[in-house]
């Protein structure tokens, strides 16, 4: 027992915390940057003032983890981020596929406390910064509610990734706050004030169906009058969660100081809706529905943004502009909503896409007048407009990767934040970055320590792509159709394919390709063919005279025609895709962006692909064989297909497919690493939305690593992750290792993007 006598005033409990990296912020930037620093090699200390990691993507909100492959519904093919963010979404589609928050929850804080460099403090709030100098911070105090202790945090680096920015704010950075002018980037998408300064707050709610009736009474302060909100029709019985992203306010108000204010705001429309639903007669079948969860804390949009040495802007994301720096992507639209929210008579937002994916520099990384602050998620250094694309949580966790691992050279280095953005100095961010997977647009890993580098490379064999089999498998075309292939510079080859009809007709095919080469939009037609098609089966063939001057895909287009069928492969192979430009109204997606007014973006088509077990190949033949699933793939430093497949794929008929590299002495190896196709087109919403496949069909599951003597000194069962990174108790000696892989399924083939080598 303890027994004390009353005495004039207490103190709390202070706990006192040095580490090398304090994180503020448990979102999944946060999450991102305190497990890439922690794999680093680094103490980290990540605060986060709710009781469960995720911020937005959490179950407290419920909002799905999405970034540059925008539901599959914009031109960025194989654009899902790398490294943790998508170790965590491959994980999560393995064990939920349901797409269940609480397991989502719980997939976070297992990821996080796995790691013995991470010291996790939940339900703490920090309320004060302590600085060095003007422009340094010494540390933080932090209170956590749930033990009354009192936390001092000091570290020489501080990372702020709590997207309101409280440290950040406290420490005296320069930040900005509402939209900025056109005049002052020149962004002809900068908002006018009827439109707003800020994107609001939503709040989500989740219901189930009971098999028996339920009653429901509205709490008094819901909404009575559901029609004050314009798109109040919208409303069923099918939607709820995130897919009710427009149940947005506070747009014209302070998203930081109003939260509280917002939040009751949104209380009363939910509730209010809910009553709708339940009450109004109009929806019978919620009979036995009940309202199962009420979001208690909104999902914030924008608040604060900081500034650092580059700020971007809207022509950073349209004309995909090249940074020296570049550390990161994104590919999210610029997505702005109307201030009013869901009470606007306006579009519940208004999305305009690039062509293409964009890079991020690391000079918006960092606060430019705090010395020691580094800038993750949200709150980096972007105009308002380019906050509309690089906000979302996969592309903010992605930039906190980035920061994670200049955080760990500030600390070999003895450096800070600005210094490594030198140009002798980033370069080692940018290999250290792509080593850990982190794909940077138009780089490419070339590193001296990798000693597959210096060995030959053979294989049981490569995968020609002469045709994909027809699948019996035909559907019309209801919409238009292309099939991509990787096909390099020279001659496009001669090609067949296969179509019905049932009446005389014309069947009209094109040739495209993209502006620029590393993109997936087809926006240029360089030939076009229009084909006689009579009733039954038609064995058709194009003969393309075009010559083709730079790499990168061609899109073999198929137009529209409801009286013509197009027959289709199963045959799934890593880097072969087919789009279709249909529309996806998830991200404004209408089949075509049509641009009415001069607003600074593109008009083109999208072509994007269907989710499996949709989205077949056509089934077509290929005079002159594609021979471009080389060995030697990988070890080219690009473990993803960009221009082409960039990967070395095992044939059909090879049983035991194996990769073999041979050294002129013995090397010793310690740690190896295996990059897989875990399909990085496919965008593996965390939550809500369900997933056909546990998966992905490309990914090699089982494999074997052999030594020069045969003995199998590592082995894989049931693999589903792109990274496999083994270090070995013991270091190998051997001139020659072997990787011998398993085809995932009679129609998909083994493919294997990278090796690489270590002797430390």
């Amino acid at each position: 027992m303890i027994k004390e006598n009353g005495v004039a005033e207490r103190k709390l409990q202070i706990d006192e915390l040095k580490t090398d990296l304090i994180v503020i912020g448990g979102g999944l930037a946060g999450v991102c940057t305190a497990i890439t620093a922690a794999r680093a090699g680094i103490k980290v200390v990540l605060v986060q003032d709710r009781p469960v990691l995720g911020g937005n993507a959490s179950s407290e909100v419920r909002l799905w983890v999405l970034g540059a492959t925008s539901h599959m519904g914009n031109n960025n093919r194989w654009a899902r981020e790398g490294g943790v963010v998508d170790e965590i979404l491959i994980e999560n589609t393995y064990k939920n596929p349901e797409g269940n928050p609480i397991i989502f929850d719980s997939i976070l804080l297992d990821k996080t406390i796995s790691e013995p460099n991470i010291t996790l403090l939940l339900n703490t709030a920090v309320y004060q910064v302590n600085k060095l100098s003007e422009d340094k911070i010494q540390s933080i105090d932090a209170f956590c509610s749930q033990n009354q202790i009192n936390y001092n945090l000091q570290a020489p680096y501080f990372c702020d990734a709590s997207g309101d920015g409280i440290v950040a704010f406290l420490a005296g950075a320069a930040f900005r706050m509402g939209a900025e002018s056109k005049q002052e980037f020149g962004e002809k998408f900068a908002p006018s004030k009827e439109y707003g300064e800020l994107l609001g707050h939503s709040l989500y709610f989740y219901t189930k169906d009971t098999g028996k009736p339920v009653k429901f009474t509205a709490p008094s302060f819901a909404l009575d009058d559901i029609t004050k909100i314009p798109r109040y029709r919208n409303f069923n019985t099918k939607e709820f969660g995130c897919k009710l992203w427009w149940i947005e306010y506070g747009g014209r108000l302070d998203t930081i100081h109003d939260t509280e204010t917002i939040k009751w705001e949104l209380w009363k429309v939910v509730y209010g809706v809910w009553n709708y639903i339940k009450n109004s007669g109009k929806f019978p079948e919620a009979e036995n529905m009940t309202l199962e969860w009420m979001g208690t804390i909104p999902g914030k949009r924008e608040s604060r943004r900081f500034e650092g040495d580059y700020i971007m802007t809207q022509q950073d994301i349209v004309e995909q502009k090249t940074h020296y720096d570049a550390v990161a992507f994104g590919g999210w639209s610029i997505d702005l909503h109307p201030a009013d929210g869901l009470y606007s008579e306006k579009s519940g937002c208004n999305q305009w896409h690039s062509k293409g994916i964009y890079q991020i520099p690391y000079r918006s990384l960092y606060s430019r007048n705090v010395s020691n602050l580094f800038l993750s998620g949200r709150i980096i250094s972007v105009s308002h407009v380019a906050f509309g694309s690089t906000r979302v949580m996969a592309t903010s966790g992605y930039v906190g990767q980035a920061v994670a691992v200049a955080a760990k050279l500030c600390l070999e280095k003895g450096l800070q934040p600005k210094d490594i953005a030198a140009p002798n100095i980033i370069k080692e961010l940018q290999t250290a970055l792509l080593k850990t997977g982190q794909y940077i647009p138009n780089h490419v890993l070339k590193e001296e320590a990798d000693i597959i580098q210096i060995a030959t490379i053979e294989a049981s064999s490569e995968f020609t792509l002469t045709a994909l089999a027809d699948g019996n498998i035909i559907k019309p075309l209801d919409y238009s159709v292309a099939q991509m292939l990787p096909i390099g510079m020279g001659k496009i080859p001669e090609m067949v394919f296969h179509a019905e009809s049932k009446i005389h007709t014309q069947f009209e095919v094109e040739i495209r390709i993209s502006s620029k080469e590393a993109n997936y939009t087809p926006d240029i037609i360089v030939e076009k063919f229009l084909l006689p098609i009579t009733p039954g089966r038609n064995c058709l063939k194009i003969s393309p005279s075009y010559i083709k001057q730079s790499n990168g895909y061609v899109f073999i287009t198929f137009l529209k025609n409801a009286d013509v069928a197009l027959h289709y492969s199963q045959q799934r192979i890593t880097g072969i895709l087919s789009v279709f430009n249909h529309i996806n109204l998830a991200v404004s997606n209408y089949g075509k962006q049509i641009v009415t007014e001069d607003i600074g973006v593109d008009e083109f088509e999208f072509w994007c692909p269907k989710r499996r077990p949709e989205g077949e190949n056509v089934a077509i033949s290929i005079a002159e064989p594609l021979a471009i699933f080389k060995a030697r793939n990988v070890s080219n430093g690009i473990d993803r297909p960009t221009t082409t497949v960039n990967a070395w794929v095992a044939a059909f008929e090879d049983e035991k497919p194996v990769i073999s590299f041979t050294w002129d002495k013995p090397q010793t190896i310690k740690s190896i690493d295996l990059f897989f196709d875990a399909d990085y087109d496919h965008p593996m919403e965390s939550v809500l939305m369900t997933h056909p496949e546990t998966v992905m069909p490309f990914c090699v599951r089982n494999y074997k690593l052999i030594d020069d003597e045969g003995k199998v000194f590592y082995e894989k069962k049931g693999n589903y992750q792109t990274i496999n990174k083994i270090v070995l108790e013991q270091p190998i000696n051997t001139a020659k290792l072997f990787l011998e892989v398993e085809h995932p399924s009679k129609n998909t083939l083994a493919a294997v993007f990278a090796v690489r080598c270590y002797s430390q």
